[in-house]
């Protein structure tokens, strides 16, 4: 029995009559987590985490049919048993398991396995099925603690200072702008974030995430001239309007495409993080799920499919297994 199949919506579950992150509009639609390539615009009902409402109607619209679930609830949808379970990705991130008939599949959404101090921890959920992201899915790709991080970040802000640079740090505004901002001390000096990723900080406070005292960047102006602030804004962000008040500035990326080395040759100047399990967490998520059956999608699938049946696990891509599935 295939409790999801691939439509030309997204991933549907027939028992329970309803899609898990459709990428068209849809009757009703289960939401992972709230970045765009997961929550779209147009389904006539959401449900989501609990935590994840408030980003989603940031996101959606506030007029937009949004329900919230907390975690671990169990709700019977059609002929299906539903719950949501942490995927320490983002606040609100989750995990979808879906129980019919005794059978258990988990849909992973984006997840990370180490600790983040702006959501709660991946929580392994035991499954038959586990439908997994790959999107760091070769050994390259593995995460140094985040405090770690942070102090290399402070170092480097504290640095800029001395020499009278200000700082801008890149990163998307929904998730990666809270986990930075959540490790910075505002004794370094003023933070600035772009308007986005600021009013999305507020949906994040609301639900008790807290922060050191920061400001939006349209609140940056001459009194701040010579004060070499920290930005945290998204790529490519135009930055002409506060040339004068910002001075000479340096800037690093924040990314897990940052990894560099002879084998992955990005970018070799930034700071590696990322919202996503590394090698050692997807495989770690893959084992404590104790899951026959893995199906890979969004990322590195073929590589880490080869690795898995080396290793003895029922593994296979996600397209293959929609060409089997889509009606």
């Amino acid at each position: 029995m295939e409790i999801l199949v691939a439509k030309q919506e997204g991933i549907y579950c027939p028992p329970g009559d309803f899609y898990i992150d459709p990428m068209r509009s849809v009757s009703r639609a289960l939401i992972t987590h709230g970045h765009s390539d997961h929550a779209r615009t147009g389904s006539k009902n959401y449900l989501t985490q609990e935590n994840g409402v408030g980003i989603l109607k940031h996101r959606l619209g506030e007029k937009s049919n949004i329900e919230g679930i907390s975690y671990r609830k169990q709700i019977k949808i059609g002929d299906a048993l539903v719950s949501f379970h942490p995927a320490g990705h983002i606040l609100g991130s989750s995990q979808i398991r879906i129980e019919v008939k005794g059978e258990v599949w988990v849909i992973s959404g984006d997840y990370k396995t180490k600790p983040d101090r702006t959501c709660p921890e991946f929580e392994p959920v035991p499954c038959n099925v586990f439908v997994t992201e790959s999107t760091f899915a070769l050994p390259v790709y593995h995460w140094k603690d985040d405090e770690e991080i942070f102090r290399e970040i402070l170092f480097y802000w504290e640095q800029n200072r001395k020499e009278k640079h200000s700082t801008i740090l890149y990163a998307y505004s929904l998730g990666k702008t809270q986990r930075i901002l959540s490790g910075l001390d505002e004794k370094f000096g003023n933070i600035f974030l772009e308007e986005q990723g600021f009013q999305i900080t507020k949906a994040y406070e609301k639900e008790g995430i807290r922060f050191p005292s920061h400001f939006s960047l349209k609140d940056l102006d001459q009194k701040h001239k010579g004060t070499y602030p920290l930005l945290i804004v998204t790529p490519g962000k135009d930055l002409s309007p506060w040339k004068e008040i910002l001075g000479e500035c340096r800037g690093r990326m924040a990314s897990g495409w940052m990894r560099a080395n002879a084998e992955n040759p990005f970018y070799p100047d930034g700071f590696v993080l990322s919202d996503h399990a590394d090698w050692n967490g997807l495989n770690e998520a893959v084992k404590t799920s104790g899951a026959e059956r893995i199906i890979v999608m969004h990322g590195f699938t073929k590589d880490w499919i080869r690795f898995l049946k080396e290793k003895g696990k029922h593994a296979e891509e996600f397209s293959s297994f929609s060409k089997r599935t889509e009606t």
